[in-house]
């Protein structure tokens, strides 16, 4: 079997400061790779730290440890995905640098530096195209009249979200609009029109949406 080193990262640790079952899955998901392919995992190293920036392996020392025991077994560093290196495409090309080889779990055991590098701008755009869409979801809460306060980016992008479903049921909640709420879910029931979290309609569900479209109005 060929020897291989085993990295594995969280960007945080959960909410009691420890590194949670994200490390745990990643072990699993390596050794089970390892199974598969062919390698011998001789050491795993694990860090709690964020993969933010390109000169992130100066506070990532666990990946410089794993980095320096695979050159001297010249083995590979295998980790789970790709974002637990970085999604920093420059990060990732300054790995390449070391002559370091990876192998991406979930890529498979035969992908090249180079196309690691596609994935890694691939990562890195996904990330800030998910930037723009928080910032653009704020934006329009904010032209409603919502106060943002200290509301997170997720839960900006949920609301947001929750807006353009209930936008998408106006029509029908305006036919519907002289029913009391208990026979306009009946009604969506015998339509099949599916809520937006995908379960029967109910008076609460009905007075909800109307309430989120008032306020759209």
């Amino acid at each position: 079997m060929q020897a291989a080193i085993a990295y594995t990262r969280l960007s945080k640790p959960n909410k009691k400061g420890r590194p949670g079952i994200g490390l745990e899955a990643q072990q699993a998901a390596l050794a089970a790779f390892a199974k598969a392919e062919g390698f011998d995992l001789i050491e795993t190293f694990a860090e709690t730290e964020t993969g933010e920036g390109s000169d992130a392996l100066e506070k990532r020392p666990q990946l410089a440890a794993a980095m320096k025991m695979a050159k001297k077994h010249k083995a590979p560093v295998i980790v789970a995905k790709l974002d637990r290196l970085s999604r920093d495409v420059h990060f990732i090309s300054g790995l390449m640098a070391h002559r370091t080889p990876f192998i991406v779990a979930e890529l498979g055991a035969d992908v090249d530096p180079f196309v690691l590098h596609l994935y890694a701008a691939l990562a890195e755009k996904e990330r800030r195209m998910i930037s723009q869409r928080t910032k653009d979801a704020l934006a329009s809460l904010k032209a409603q009249g919502k106060k943002l306060g200290g509301l997170r980016p997720k839960t900006a992008m949920r609301m947001q979200a929750a807006d353009e479903r209930a936008e998408a049921l106006r029509p029908v909640f305006t036919q519907l609009r002289e029913l009391s709420a208990n026979a306009i879910a009946r009604e969506l029931n015998e339509r099949q029109i599916a809520t937006p979290s995908g379960k029967p309609w109910s008076a609460v569900t009905v007075l909800r949406v109307q309430r989120r479209l008032k306020g759209l109005s």
